[in-house]
């Protein structure tokens, strides 16, 4: 029966190739006749233009087969919805370090959805949305694959610009298809998140003109009514947005109550948040055991949980390059340099230039470490990074959140500080003090023209008018302000320069000497002049306290 079976098939395409052949031969006779058929003049013609018309079917059958395609695939509305299981995304709060007042809220929501039956008790709506803000990589994302895993529901996960099309209607038809799966999973396990990362993308303010917005408007329009619940669904979904921007910028009618209910803002974390994130990543490398993680916390002011975690992966390759077993306190520390300050440049100095780059980045260590009351120096090098030929790089000892009259003073000093060392020892100054200027009036511009800190007693945010509304004779005050404080630093850097010369002498020949100084050689030195602090790295640290974050960015040298 099997055989018979394969010879009548083998028969059927035996039979089908000799029909396909015949009909191919008759449409070939059937043009060759219709050709001869013709009369000269038009035969040529047709056979002038008959390599385009090949051309053109052609191109038309492929735009037919690929329009063909694309809606029997799901049509341009057909999107990647990454549905994910609450258990399989596996991210417990206890990995989510360094943001607990963050965790706090968020884990309010965890158990209204684990037991909301007391909530309806008493009339109350579980929260429709959660929208976090912070700066990138504090954890956003992570948090919310926390809140799914703890609350054992489906995770549908989408960015924001994955809703915007060029093509009208297609954003809003995505989102109506993304909330129908998610009520189809919330029938079935008893609810549902949605993940929107980047939510600026699509939430930022509506803009309305003569014909109607643009397709960004309808998309947020259908999410709004998602969210609202005007299609009827009563099912347990909880939509959580996260955004790096700044609230202000999204649409009103999308914060408002009933929509995104709860905004939970998540700062960079301070220093036990830190010491905790270090002490996590490091459990997962192989390390030296006398790492001090409390030192290295303290080093990393401002620094997001994203950014340790890169620094602890930055020293383990740095340490498989140095063909070590583990990493060291010495691998962590290139990995920060060579994430803050760059890669190291071999390109030749001259003797001249090396000698006035060793001179200037003295002048930024010396104030800095005499004169800042909030930053430390962490590390000097001549050795050319980036666009520089040589760098200090500040670190603060402490955590704020504002600054004051003095640690902007000081900010201003350590700008001058290398132009005032060139100017103390060679007479002449080099162009790469022009960025250092650059802050230094930026800063001092702010401080009179915004904070009412000028010596004239102008109080008041001058920028707030229009400069047409200025009298010329307050922005002569102001600026002349603005002068005097630039000025009184200098005379200041100037003054302590030339009175702790032997200081200033000894760390340039160092840094001639050995082109990187580290925080540990450069504390040596200055408690060798008696120049030491307690409340420093290498000092007492317990008596550290958390007053808030600033970065401390790198004061450059001149540039290449």
């Amino acid at each position: 029966m099997n055989r018979y079976r394969r010879l009548k098939m083998h028969f059927l395409n035996y039979k089908t190739k000799i029909l396909i052949t015949l009909g191919v031969l008759l449409l070939v006779v059937l043009s060759v006749w219709g050709m001869m058929s013709l009369e000269s003049y038009y035969r040529n013609i047709t056979l002038a233009q008959l390599p385009i018309t090949l051309l053109m079917g052609m191109i038309h059958a492929v735009i037919f087969v690929y329009m063909y395609m694309i809606v029997f695939s799901g049509g341009l509305t057909k999107m990647d919805k990454k549905d994910i299981k609450g258990k399989d995304v596996n991210i417990r709060f206890s990995d989510v370090i360094g943001i607990d007042e963050a965790k706090e809220e968020s884990w309010e929501v965890v158990q209204l959805i684990r037991d909301h039956a007391k909530l309806k008790q008493i009339g109350g709506k579980i929260l429709r949305g959660i929208l976090m803000i912070g700066p990138p990589g504090c954890g956003k994302t992570y948090l919310a694959k926390a809140i799914a895993t703890e609350s054992g529901l489906p995770f549908l996960s989408m960015a924001a610009s994955e809703f915007n099309e060029v093509f009208v209607g297609v954003g809003s038809s995505r989102i109506r298809g993304l909330f129908k799966k998610a009520r189809s999973l919330a029938y079935g396990f008893g609810g549902c998140i949605i993940f929107i990362d980047e939510m600026d993308a699509m939430g930022h303010k509506r803009v309305f003109n003569q014909f109607g917005g643009n397709e960004t408007n309808t998309t947020q329009n259908q999410l709004l009514v998602e969210m609202d619940g005007l299609s009827g669904a009563a099912e347990n979904v909880i939509v959580i947005g996260a955004t790096n921007a700044s609230e202000d910028i999204l649409d009103e009618a999308l914060l408002r109550p009933g929509r995104f209910d709860r905004k939970v803002y998540i700062s960079r974390p301070g220093l036990e948040g830190r010491q905790k994130l270090f002490e996590y990543y490091l459990r997962k490398v192989k390390h030296d055991p006398a790492i001090d993680v409390g030192r290295l916390a303290r080093k990393a002011v401002g620094k997001t949980p994203a950014e340790i975690e890169n620094i602890v992966k930055e020293s383990a390759l740095i340490s498989v390059r140095n063909k070590k077993d583990r990493i060291t306190l010495e691998d962590i520390s290139e990995a920060i340099e060579r994430i803050e300050l760059g890669q190291k440049n071999k390109i030749t100095v001259n003797q001249r230039e090396k000698e006035m780059t060793a001179y200037h980045e003295t002048g930024h260590l010396i104030v800095t470490f005499l004169l800042h009351p909030r930053d430390d120096v962490f590390k000097a090098s001549i050795i050319p990074r980036k666009s520089s030929l040589g760098v200090v790089h500040p670190t603060a000892m402490e955590e704020w959140h504002s600054d004051d009259f003095d640690s902007l003073m000081a900010d201003i000093k350590v700008c001058l500080a290398g132009y005032a060392a060139e100017k103390v020892k060679f007479g002449v100054t080099t162009n790469g003090v022009s960025s250092d200027f650059k802050k230094a009036m930026m800063i001092a511009h702010h401080m009179v023209w915004r904070c009412g800190m000028g010596p004239a007693g102008l109080v008041g945010d001058y920028t707030a008018i229009p400069n047409e509304q200025l009298s010329e004779d307050t922005k002569n005050r102001l600026n002349l302000d603005t002068d005097q404080l630039i000025k009184k630093c200098l005379k200041e850097v100037e003054e302590l320069l030339r009175t702790e010369n032997n200081l200033f002498e000894r760390f340039a020949h160092e840094l001639l000497l050995k082109e990187e100084l580290e925080y540990d050689r450069i504390e040596a030195i200055f408690a060798e002049y008696g120049k030491s602090n307690p409340r420093r790295f290498g000092g007492n640290a317990s008596g550290m306290k958390e007053e808030g974050g600033r970065d401390g960015a790198p004061w450059s040298g001149k540039p290449v």
